[in-house]
């Protein structure tokens, strides 16, 4: 069992950074060596500045507010909660100033910032049991939203674990030499290995992984070229 777990948090992850990493560079240069078509997407009057207004329709999703607004609550709901698990997870890394003025432990929210991306993620998925999306989801639509319900699922519960079962012994200082550790190629899992939520740990690891490995090949990758998109809808 020691050998799966190490297996799972230090060459998988290595891997799958690789992939993560090498698969969005290729999908880039392949958008870059495309030839031009025409005609353009631009389906907005020209607006200046085009960059800010791309953002906007990027992060704000103004046609999904206006076609569903339930589905535009949910999906900023989850990309506001996808920041602060963002936040969070920085503290795994060092302690910063932005993170010691917001005061928090990980993770921001006290387990329910993981609680809102999981209902998030059900809306998704349960969605796409009915018509009309039924009709239009194809099986990478499911698997995307397994694994991103997968790697949720057990992060919450290390979270959950800490702040809501009493493991008060959970906290960033059992993380933080593991990642360092990754980071410095010099690679030690005992620290997380020593304490009782590490089976959490490595399922958690082992689907985020999974989610690296095909994030440059699925839809997901959209993320990276929502801004430039956009600024092509809006006439740049």
């Amino acid at each position: 069992m020691d050998s799966v777990y190490y297996f799972i948090l230090v060459p998988m992850v290595y891997v799958a950074f690789f992939i993560f990493i090498a698969g969005n560079i290729l999908q880039i240069v392949k958008v870059i060596q495309r030839k031009r078509f025409a005609p353009p997407l631009k389906i907005y009057p020209e607006q200046k500045p085009s960059f800010l207004w791309a953002i906007y329709d990027a992060f704000l999703f103004p046609m999904v507010r206006r076609s569903n607004p339930i589905l535009w609550f949910f999906l900023i709901g989850f990309h506001v909660c996808v920041f602060l698990l963002f936040l969070g997870h920085l503290e795994l890394i060092g302690d910063f100033s932005v993170l010691q003025i917001i005061g928090h432990e990980i993770f921001i929210g006290r387990g329910f910032v993981g609680l809102g991306i999981l209902i998030a993620l059900l809306f998704f998925l349960f969605r796409r049991f009915a018509s009309p999306v039924r009709q239009f989801s194809v099986p990478e639509d499911y698997l995307i939203l397994m694994l991103l319900l997968l790697t949720a699922i057990f992060g919450s519960q290390m979270d959950w674990a800490r702040t809501w079962y009493g493991y008060g012994e959970l906290t960033v200082y059992e993380y933080r030499p593991y990642i360092l550790s990754l980071i410095s190629l010099s690679p030690d899992i005992g620290p997380v290995m020593d304490v009782g939520h590490s089976f959490m740990l490595v399922l958690h690891v082992f689907f985020a992984n999974l989610l690296l490995m095909f994030f440059p090949f699925s839809k997901l990758v959209h993320s990276i070229f929502a801004v430039p998109l956009n600024m092509i809808r809006r006439g740049k």
